[in-house]
């Protein structure tokens, strides 16, 4: 139990989970009156509409994914979550009041939703790169799950406590109360001990924004991830709008529809709570999850009953979640420092930047075949990205026949992750100075190796 959450032990990752805590209670329960809006008020029950807006929100960071990485690695990321974050609360207090003085229209709502998604967009690589700022590299895993149950801390109460106070005193309020909760993650940066942060490893001035790029490009195995995040993210993970249609179809209202976000969000903690428990991110249980996903969610679009329904996205959520928290202390752990700005934009840019591609997909086929048809088309996205995984795993040759028994397979995960070390790629002159080149060696066949004496140079 200890070292479940050894990382709140530090007294910066202890400020910055509390703060984050308050922060997305306040997200969610915006998050849940955004989606009712749209839904019910601003349309007639149109998920179309719906995954257009999730479209316009997570679009932003698929396409800014090269200028945040940068900025990630380049600028002091407590201070630029302080703008992030200050630049969120005002968009969300110009939303509710514009939704309590009945001005809100659909495009108007697109547009907020575009502005939210740049925002998010910045904020999100700084503050995934920003726990390596917080907690030694050896607790990075483990602060990595630690985020992810404060994340769905959050998802329990706030889609709950949001759908009620819907009900009671409509949906312009949740994004003030939204807009207030972001003062707790300002007073949190700025409580921080700053000399106690991680000693930034600083990026060489030869660094260019396509190097993250081509770094994952040469990993095969952060492509399969992102292959398998990208699948699921696209077509499963549109929790919104299979939780809201659903509620309708059983004859609820937006407290039902809250109600079921937070009981996927009970399988979420648990499974964030799993996650803090390892000791290492293996790309094992990622594939695990997802093909769990792909099952819980089969099973969830056939359930006949709210109830039913609502315990089957339990475990939607724990997979869920599994997945993602593994995935991203995956990257997190075996990533270049200098580039891991960079390569954790990649993912935030995969994982929120699916949504564009899915989301208007499956909300046309909620709106066209109904809310089950769209959750099995995410199920199978899960059992295709369950697929990938393996099939990598089968070919990088670390699934073989277990040492004692003929018919018992077992993986080995200790192999080491080849790193790709940075090679000049252009030719100058500091580079040639420096070169180390081959020389014979009298005493014997094999080479030495002498630096290249400079033209002109003393002998």
């Amino acid at each position: 139990m200890k070292a479940m959450f050894r990382s709140l032990g530090l007294f910066n990752y202890r400020v910055w989970f509390i703060g984050a805590l308050i922060s997305n209670i306040g997200g969610w329960m915006q998050s849940t009156a955004q989606d009712w809006v749209v839904l019910t008020e601003l349309t007639h029950n149109d998920a179309t509409a719906m995954g257009v807006t999730m479209a316009l929100q997570f679009g932003p960071p698929l396409v800014l994914v090269s200028i945040t990485g940068w900025v990630a690695d380049h600028f002091d990321r407590r201070k630029l979550l302080m703008v992030t974050q200050t630049t969120l609360g005002l968009l969300a207090v110009t939303v509710g009041v514009l939704l309590l003085t009945h001005v809100m229209t659909l495009p108007m709502m697109w547009m907020f939703a575009g502005f939210f998604g740049i925002a998010n967009a910045f904020d999100s690589p700084a503050r995934q790169a920003f726990v390596s700022d917080v907690v030694s590299r050896e607790n990075a895993s483990n602060a990595v799950a630690l985020n992810s149950a404060s994340f769905n801390m959050a998802r329990l109460i706030g889609p709950a406590v949001g759908g009620v106070l819907i009900v009671l005193v409509g949906t312009g309020w949740m994004f003030i109360i939204n807009a207030a909760t972001f003062a707790a993650m300002l007073i949190a940066l700025s409580m921080m001990r700053t000399g106690e942060l991680q000693p930034r490893v600083k990026t060489t001035t030869a660094a260019r924004i396509a190097d993250g790029f081509r770094y994952v490009a040469r990993r095969p195995d952060l492509v399969v991830l992102f292959v398998m995040v990208f699948l699921v993210g696209a077509f499963g993970m549109n929790f919104a709008i299979f939780a809201s249609t659903m509620a309708l179809e059983f004859g609820l209202k937006a407290d039902g529809y809250g109600t079921l976000s937070s009981m996927l969000a009970v399988g979420s903690l648990a499974g964030a709570l799993m996650a803090a428990r390892r000791d290492t991110a293996r790309m094992r249980v990622v594939i695990v999850a997802t093909g769990g996903f792909g099952v819980a969610s089969l099973v969830s679009s056939m359930m006949p009953e709210y109830w039913l329904y609502g315990a089957t996205v339990v475990f939607v959520g724990f997979s869920t979640v599994s997945m993602l928290t593994t995935a991203n202390g995956y990257v997190q752990t075996t990533t270049d420092a200098q580039l891991r700005g960079r390569v954790l934009a990649l993912y935030m840019a995969v994982l929120m930047g699916s949504t564009p591609v899915g989301a208007p997909i499956v909300g046309w086929v909620a709106t066209v075949f109904g809310p089950r048809t769209a959750i099995q088309v995410g199920a199978v996205a899960g059992l295709v990205s369950c697929v990938i995984g393996s099939i990598w795993m089968i070919n990088s040759g670390r699934l073989h026949r277990h040492e004692t028994s003929r018919f018992r397979l077992t993986i080995d995960e200790t192999r080491p992750i080849r790193i790709v070390e940075h090679v000049p790629e252009e030719f100058s002159d500091e580079v040639a100075q420096t070169m180390p080149i081959p020389l014979p060696n009298l005493d014997g066949d094999v080479p030495v190796r002498r630096k290249r004496r400079i033209r002109g140079s003393r002998a």
